[in-house]
């Protein structure tokens, strides 16, 4: 071979040398899981909105590989879900399983995410046992007995002696019933009554009125997101709220997303809960702003947040894996991270792989013509309370 020739060749040759490997070309999918229709759709539709805003601001590609958002509607059913996950790992060969609206729906997949050994970030369902469910689950959202415990304890901290609780009658609902009763009680005060309501088609006003009977000092609920709206308004036609009946409850009552529509039935409501669009810090109203211009002026919830982070929480793990998409490494990479959120400091635990992170005693204030859930006090690096039993 003659000079000019080995030259020729070795320039032709050059570009492709300094291409990376074919697998870091191979996009990362991971495939979201959410009720984008029926009764529980305001839950799928934050949930994209918070992992899509953190996916264009940050991760489209990651360790020099694509990463692939893959949005399947389970419509709030079980067996769809379980069907969805199935056909995400072995068709579309997703790397990472996420979403998960609702608590049925996170217990129906996660055999899947077990077989397949395919992590699953849960971003909204929140009963305390859906980590142990699978040993590839980790959640980035929150738990009821991490929200519904503070709430006891500040309770009968501030003078509430005598409380009614009445919750959805679901996994999530009977950890809020038993978390909240646990600390009330361990504080002084007394549950007197416990009522459960259906989940589906839900009508308060025949436990609302044996509320009014039994003459509690408040009224403790949990119901799941979108669902406050409803009980906010009979609550106040049932005249509770004029009887000097005190409203409590986790924050899902009075969720960022239609807070605005319950109207001055809602003000005064105390709650606690992990989120509120009107949290003060940079990282907060930065998120804000940048939720509200990417989504037609909507304000996040607290929903959009664990979608958000759960993305996060994604993407720093395949940086720290170089773009590795092996399971195993994935799941030892996301445990134990820490970071800043737009709603404080949050950390996985490495042994539960649930998140810790601070809950803020909340009020229904109005602000600029607006109502928003006003931070008073908080409960810093609280770690789920069912995991410790």
């Amino acid at each position: 071979m003659t000079l000019r020739l080995a030259r020729t060749v070795l320039a032709a040759v050059l570009p492709f040398l300094a291409l990376p490997p074919a697998v870091a070309q191979e996009p990362v999918k991971v495939g979201l899981i959410l009720p984008m229709t029926g009764p529980f759709a305001s839950t799928g539709r934050q949930v994209e909105a918070g992992a899509r805003l953190y996916w264009n601001q940050h991760c489209q590609t990651v360790a020099g590989r694509p990463v692939e958002l893959i949005v399947r509607d389970d419509a709030a059913e079980a067996a769809s879900s379980r069907r969805l996950a199935q056909e995400l790992v072995v068709r579309e060969r997703v790397h990472v399983l996420a979403g998960f609206g609702l608590t049925p729906l996170a217990f129906s997949a996660a055999p899947v995410a077990t077989q397949s050994k395919t992590p699953m970030v849960v971003m909204a369902a929140a009963t305390s046992s859906i980590t142990e469910k699978s040993p590839y689950i980790v959640r980035s959202s929150f738990t009821l007995p991490q929200v519904a415990a503070p709430m006891g304890e500040w309770a009968a901290a501030n003078g509430l002696k005598r409380v009614v609780t009445l919750v959805t009658d679901y996994a999530p609902g009977l950890d809020a019933e038993a978390w909240f009763k646990k600390t009330f009680e361990a504080g002084g005060g007394a549950v007197v009554e416990s009522l459960r309501a259906p989940l589906q088609n839900p009508d308060f006003s025949a436990f609302l009125q044996r509320v009014r009977d039994a003459k509690p000092d408040a009224l403790f609920v949990f119901v799941p997101s979108g669902v406050g709206s409803s009980l906010m308004k009979q609550f106040e036609t049932r005249g509770l709220k004029e009887a000097g009946i005190k409203l409590i409850a986790t924050g899902d009552v009075t969720d960022d997303d239609i807070l605005n529509d319950m109207g001055p039935a809602a003000r005064d409501t105390i709650t606690t809960h992990h989120y509120s669009a009107a949290h003060e810090s940079p990282e907060n109203k930065a998120y804000v702003e940048a939720f509200g211009a990417a989504n037609g002026g909507a304000r996040p919830n607290f929903m959009s947040i664990g979608g958000y982070d759960g993305m996060r929480l994604i993407c720093a793990a395949l940086e720290q894996t170089k773009g590795n998409t092996d399971g195993d490494a994935l799941l030892a990479a996301m445990k134990g991270m820490q970071w800043e959120s737009p709603r404080g400091p949050v950390a996985i635990d490495p042994d539960t792989r649930d998140i810790v992170q601070s809950v803020y005693v909340r009020r229904v204030e109005e602000r600029d013509g607006q109502l928003y859930n006003v931070e008073f006090d908080r409960f810093d690096k609280v770690a789920d309370p069912g995991k410790a039993n």
